[in-house]
């Protein structure tokens, strides 16, 4: 790689930059896993298929390393910001506008937002990808039943409250993200930032509640 290219992605520019892009993949990876989790409703066959046609995608393969490369450079970036911040107290994605007085509730939380995020990421990813495998069969089609591994685990009242805990704070850190993401690409004007803030408030709420929505129903409903 090009040494003005590393040294610019080494710089705190550089960093944030690739803090922005990497936050904005996993700001839509979120949004269709969300949608995807949603076919539980219309029953287990749905939820399976769904499940199954994902992993059985020669693809995944390269989307999934995507993915992980993309959370590395999101972690690593803001950990790197945040000691960084904590010695000079720059902003950590960019310049706060003039109109703009202290910082929010999600501004001053997003290390720790985005840290107990990656700790439930990892969890999620041990009880759900990895965890019970169950059989089904579903038009002839022998493949997981991950429909009952959700189910057994959402019918426990400690992992709903966990899981609940841990999409509140989600879907703080995607609002503080979304909108400071465009700031640090440049998207940035007076007449932006209020549709860019509101839109953000409403795309963290509708994922987090779209999450939220299946703990609920199988809780509650199917419990």
């Amino acid at each position: 790689m090009n040494q003005g290219i590393v040294r610019y992605l080494s710089s705190t520019i550089g960093r944030k930059y690739l803090m922005a892009i990497s936050g904005l993949v996993w700001t839509l990876f979120v949004l269709a896993h969300m949608l995807g989790n949603l076919l539980i409703f219309i029953g287990a066959d749905a939820y399976n298929s769904y499940s199954y046609k994902l992993v059985s995608n020669p693809f995944i393969y390269i989307a999934e390393a995507g993915l992980v490369l993309f959370i590395a450079l999101h972690a690593i970036n803001g950990i790197s910001l945040k000691m960084r911040n904590s010695r000079t107290k720059p902003t950590l994605y960019a310049v706060t506008p003039k109109s703009v007085k202290g910082a929010s509730l999600s501004s001053k939380t997003m290390i720790w937002s985005g840290s107990i995020t990656l700790v439930f990421l990892v969890l999620h990813l041990i009880t759900f990808k990895y965890g019970a495998h169950y059989e089904t069969s579903v038009d002839g089609i022998k493949m997981r039943d991950i429909y009952r591994n959700v189910v057994e685990c959402f019918a426990q009242p400690g992992y709903v409250a966990w899981y609940t805990v841990c999409l509140v704070l989600v879907g703080l850190h995607l609002y503080h993200g979304f909108a400071s993401s465009f700031q640090t690409l440049g998207i940035n004007h007076p007449k932006l930032n209020t549709v860019i803030k509101r839109f953000g408030w409403a795309y963290s709420i509708v994922v987090a509640a779209g999450f939220l929505a299946v703990p609920f129903y199988v809780f509650f409903v199917k419990g």
